[in-house]
């Protein structure tokens, strides 16, 4: 059994691609991997504080110099922390919002990238330390972006991804969603027949 462990960060509750992209995975995965735990994280539904000195405080203070706010900063840090190490599979359904990720998945991010735990400074430079595990990331776009310099979310997230160690990263895009024509019906169904060969 593993556990996948999916994070949604559109701002839109209804009418998302990227959350029809997120159904249609859990539907696809259960299908060929019914055993598998699937846990959802909404940080658009239930976002997290930006980083700021209250976490930083949290991380780098010894626990009898920490303030209250700094012990539940640390302590939010480390149940999100905990839920990325302990999934084999990550899911990250993004948006394209000004060319980028949504903060709110930002903010996620900030909370996971811990030295020390899920990567590490070396002499030699730093290492990730999530080694064997597997990511894919959902994105949902305006326009079309794939390989242009438009283009901040796959490299952005690829980057992340292999410094705390998860090399094994792939991408599915739904682009061209407001553009005219057939652009959108063929930009969704083209990242669901993806879908399904990742599924």
């Amino acid at each position: 059994m593993s556990r996948v462990l999916i994070i949604e960060s559109s701002a839109r509750q209804q009418d998302s691609v990227s959350r029809q992209l997120t159904q249609a995975f859990i539907s696809q995965w259960k299908a060929t991997h019914p055993a598998d735990e699937i846990n959802v994280r909404d940080v658009a539904a239930n976002p997290l504080p930006h980083l700021d000195s209250i976490l930083i405080g949290g991380w780098m203070k010894t626990e009898d110099q920490r303030s209250s706010d700094e012990r539940d900063a640390l302590a939010r840090s480390d149940a999100l922390t905990d839920e990325l190490l302990a999934a084999d599979v990550l899911v990250m359904a993004a948006p394209m919002y000004n060319f980028t990720i949504p903060s709110t998945l930002k903010a996620w991010l900030d909370h996971v990238l811990r030295a020390g735990i899920t990567f590490k400074y070396t002499p030699t430079g730093p290492q990730g330390l999530l080694t064997g595990k597997r990511a894919i990331v959902l994105t949902a776009r305006g326009g079309i972006h794939m390989g242009a310099v438009t283009d901040h979310q796959e490299p952005y997230l690829r980057q992340v991804m292999a410094f705390i160690g998860i090399h094994d990263v792939t991408f599915i895009h739904a682009e061209g969603l407001n553009m005219s024509g057939d652009f959108h019906e063929q930009g969704l169904n083209q990242a669901k027949a993806q879908l399904a060969a990742v599924a």
